[in-house]
């Protein structure tokens, strides 16, 4: 059984890994071909009918690039289209999904102290609520289609305001941030597969049909690419919270990811106005630092504590009564606990890392799985060995976890 836990860990490292991978390749093309659309020379009266050009440096060579605002007058031979860098970051973070919060629903989706839930009833809201997602960004943009894009933005923020109170109001904390961050990130991925590619076809495929494509196309296909880079940022911030309990296990966690999509924004539009070349307005940077206060301020909301002895059960139970637990009780109590502590002893530490509590035995059985492969498999923890962890000791731990893997019905 502690094989397939060992080879299970590094199938969550393998995708994780891809994840970034992907996303490092998305969000850098984006990024970059915002700053090029919004950097091209537009007052210049290029032979070939394009819309602008920029000059650039780059890797010991220059650059020519244009671009037309419909379509050039005649098909290129070769053609470099960007998809994959959306549709592959989206698959390896659902599949991230799949294998830490439904796989695991039990220890990181559902919270019974927020919403009584079975793995199944979890796991349908969570699929729902991310086709949902796309519905209503979609319905939006179509019903704002000929609005100021100012106004949509509003509309889409407080469609994101109520995600945020909605997925606090039926998930761990952990998990809501998550999801949002998963909801927004969808959107995105949407806007890629539904809209950017298939107008980019019709304005291909009329030019190889010889009829002269409508500019609409390619308007619509950047509004899009717009709203992508603006949502970037958040879904960024969303993907690592999971690591910060400060961020994700305090009464206003809702409202702290609400913020963050507006710092998102001022960020970006900070970026957009340089790359246009139509200012410095450094108030952005003004406003990102107080929105960015107000988060730290709300962190300091008492955090969501889930009761370890309530919590007692299924396969804790099976790790509490296998031989060796005792032992390990002390070892964690003596090595691990001045950090993992609802009050941390240990110097510098205002909060247990990660949110991790070891101070009791209900505790400990429940976090067996996450202890085995940070203590006793890998020398992880403690950080440095600072608590003088001795070999014996993880060695114990390894022996017990095996023990009980004889006889975790899972």
């Amino acid at each position: 059984m502690y094989d397939w836990v060992v080879l299970w860990e590094w199938v969550e490292i393998a995708a994780r890994w891809l994840h970034v991978i992907t996303a490092i390749a998305w969000i850098g093309s984006s990024f970059y071909f915002i700053a090029l659309d919004l950097g091209l020379h537009r007052d210049r009266n290029l032979a070939s009918g394009a819309d602008g050009e920029e000059w650039q440096v780059h890797g010991g060579g220059f650059y020519h690039i244009q671009k037309y605002l419909v379509a050039p007058a005649a098909m290129p031979d070769h053609l470099v289209w960007f998809k994959w860098e959306s549709y592959a970051t989206w698959l390896s973070g659902f599949a991230m999904l799949v294998l830490v919060y439904y796989l695991g629903a039990e220890l990181y989706l559902i919270d019974p102290q927020v919403m009584e839930l079975s793995v199944w009833q979890a796991v349908a809201i969570s699929l729902a609520s991310l086709a949902f997602g796309w519905v209503a960004y979609n319905t939006i943009c179509k019903v704002f289609v000929n609005a100021n894009q100012t106004v949509l933005m509003v509309a889409l923020f407080v469609v994101l305001v109520g995600m945020a109170w909605f997925y606090t109001q039926v998930f761990s904390g952990r998990a809501a941030m998550l999801h949002l961050g998963a909801f927004t990130a969808s959107i995105m991925s949407g806007n890629v597969f539904f809209v950017i590619m298939p107008n980019q076809r019709v304005v291909v495929a009329d030019l190889k049909a010889g009829r002269k494509p409508d500019p609409k196309y390619g308007k619509i296909a950047k509004q899009r690419s717009t709203h992508n880079n603006y949502l970037t940022l958040p879904v960024v911030f969303l993907m690592l919270s999971n690591h910060y309990p400060l961020v994700f296990a305090t009464e206003w966690n809702w409202v702290i990811a609400s913020l963050v999509f507006l710092m998102g924004v001022t960020i970006r539009h900070w970026f957009n106005t340089r790359h246009a070349r139509k200012g410095n307005p450094h108030w952005t940077w003004g406003l990102t630092v107080i929105l960015f206060l107000v988060i730290a301020w709300l962190s300091t909301a008492p955090m969501r504590v889930v009761d370890g002895e309530a919590r007692l059960q299924g396969a804790a139970l099976v790790y509490a009564s296998a031989p060796g637990f005792e032992e390990v009780v002390g070892i964690v109590q003596g090595r691990c606990s001045m950090c993992h502590a609802a009050e941390p002893g240990w110097e510098g530490l205002h909060w247990p890392p990660k949110g991790v509590v070891l101070e009791t035995p209900a505790q400990i059985a429940q976090e067996a799985r996450r202890i085995y492969l940070q203590a006793g498999v890998t020398h992880a923890m403690p950080p440095g060995n600072l608590s003088y962890m001795e070999p014996e000791e993880r060695a114990a731990i390894v022996e017990w976890f095996r023990k009980a893997g004889t006889q975790d019905p899972v």
